[in-house]
Formats: C-alpha cells, structure tokens, sequence
C-alpha cells in the first residue's frame, strides 16, 4: 500500500513537471518566434536540402540574427532590419569580444598576421543607428565577424555598407539586409584554409529587400581580391544565383510566384543605384 503511494505521488509529480516543462517551453518557442520575426522578413533562411555541412544554430542578437556553424566555425548569414532613423547617437566603437555560445574559442586575437581583416557582416554603423547600444556591442561578437582581406573590407564592403544605410534605407524607409560567405563548392579543399579555427571565404554576398506585397530585391556578390575602387554595380547577382552558391533559400515564406519574380532577375529600376556605384567609401 505505502509502495503504491509513493508511486503515485512520484507519477503526480513527473506529471507535474512535464506539463511545466511544455508549458514553459511553448511560451519560449512563441516568445523566440516573435522576436526572430521582429528580426527578418518571411522567415530566416532555410537549407534547401539538409546535409552535416548546412546544419546551423540560430544566434538571436540585440536587432540581428546570426545563422551560425560550428563546421565552418563561422556564421552563413546574418539578418537585420534597417528603418529612416536618425535619433540614435552613435558610441564610441566597443571593443571585440569573444561569443560564450560558439563551440569552438573564436579570440578577438585570432586574426593577427593572417593578413586579413575582422570583417564586420551585421554593420555596425548601421546597427547603432537603428537599434542602439546594445546592438551596436553585439556586432563586436566574434560570431558576427568573418575574415576579409583589407581592400574589400576598408573600401568595397564599406562603400556598400555606405550606400544601404545613406542611400537605399532613405530611398525606401525600410529594408531588410541578408548577408554572409560563400566557401569554396569543394569542402575538402576549403576546410583547411582557416583563419585559426574559421573557415576563410571565397566571397560575400548581401541581398537587399523592400518588403511589402511588391517586394523589391538587389544583391551582390564580391569575391575577396577585389581592389577596392570598383563599381558596386560591376558585381550584382541574381539572389538565386547566391542561393545557387550557398544552399540557403533567404525567403522561404514567399509564395513561389513572388519568389520567381524577385529571385531570378537582376532588376535595378527604382533603386537609383547609379548614384552611388562610384562614390569613394567615407574614408578614402
């Protein structure tokens, strides 16, 4: 008798604790979904088919998502929303800083002498100035930060950092950004090419979005030797051409219709992107 009595008590309690545990843990998917929603636009991207190589975990950020590998030891995209505000007073830069929930210890450090540059994905300029301090700290997380060589990163990457936050954001009121690496297509040859325990991209890509019914798109794609001074129109792309590269469908939530006529064309009409294709960065 007293035997049974116990295991009820224990059943009760077990019981107990499971409808907690889902409770709480549906209350954290939804709080989670929200927030990763209020960060992109039609879902965060998606692998097109699932493999060891495009297994990722999500790394949610004060205003940006990271979509990060511990393979490659880097993040394959970053997402963030920009809006028309001028209000926030840009700090002080924050130093770099180590990210705790990335398996492998990615220092601050790690890339003295390897001749390439801590290349900022989500900017932070741009992440200050819309989403504050906060914002502006996480980008120094070594999750958010990808080696780039000096003349794509100091001139051609800034000067189009440039022209989303002072041209195109303007242009549009509001724009969501999607950006990351492309690796070489042979994994084999690519992964001992590190810096440290990062992976080293063959090129970056960032798509442009205008959401809404219409939605309006603009990508590139620079490879890493770049001299710096180049057009920014010189390397446009289709998205499907970097979905083509990386595997990731960047839109998954858009209807195929909306897809096809957003991703498979390079259309540059209403962007006025000839007005800032030439323009020297801030800096030079």
């Amino acid at each position: 008798m007293k035997k049974r009595m116990v295991w009820r008590r224990l059943r009760r309690q077990v019981g107990i604790g499971l409808v907690f545990a889902t409770v709480a843990g549906g209350l954290w998917y939804f709080q989670e979904s929200e927030y990763r929603d209020r960060l992109t636009w039609k879902g965060t991207p998606e692998w097109d088919s699932m493999a060891p190589l495009s297994w990722h975990r999500v790394l949610r950020n004060d205003g940006f998502l990271v979509g990060w590998s511990d393979v490659r030891v880097s993040p394959l995209w970053v997402s963030y929303l920009l809006h028309d505000d001028k209000r926030s007073r840009i700090a002080e830069r924050p130093d770099f800083q180590r990210d705790w929930r990335t398996i492998w210890p990615v220092q601050p450090t790690g890339y003295r002498g390897s001749g390439y540059d801590r290349g900022h994905l989500a900017p932070n300029y741009a992440l200050a100035a819309v989403h504050g301090r906060d914002a502006q700290q996480a980008s120094f997380l070594m999750s958010n930060i990808t080696p780039q060589r000096p003349d794509l990163n100091r001139r051609l990457w800034q000067r189009l950092e440039e022209a989303v936050m002072d041209h195109f954001v303007p242009r549009f009121d509001q724009l969501l950004v999607i950006t990351g690496p492309i690796f070489h297509d042979d994994f084999s040859r690519g992964v001992l090419n590190r810096v440290g325990f990062v992976e080293i991209p063959e090129a970056f890509y960032k798509i442009l979005v205008v959401p809404g019914e219409t939605p309006r798109g603009l990508a590139f794609m620079m490879p890493q030797d770049v001299k710096g001074d180049e057009p920014l129109d010189d390397f446009l792309v289709s998205i499907d051409e970097i979905e083509a590269r990386t595997g990731l469908d960047f839109l998954p939530a858009l209807n195929a219709e909306q897809q096809q006529r957003l991703e498979s064309r390079i259309r540059t009409e209403g962007w006025g992107l000839e007005q800032v294709a030439d323009l020297p960065g801030r800096y030079e």
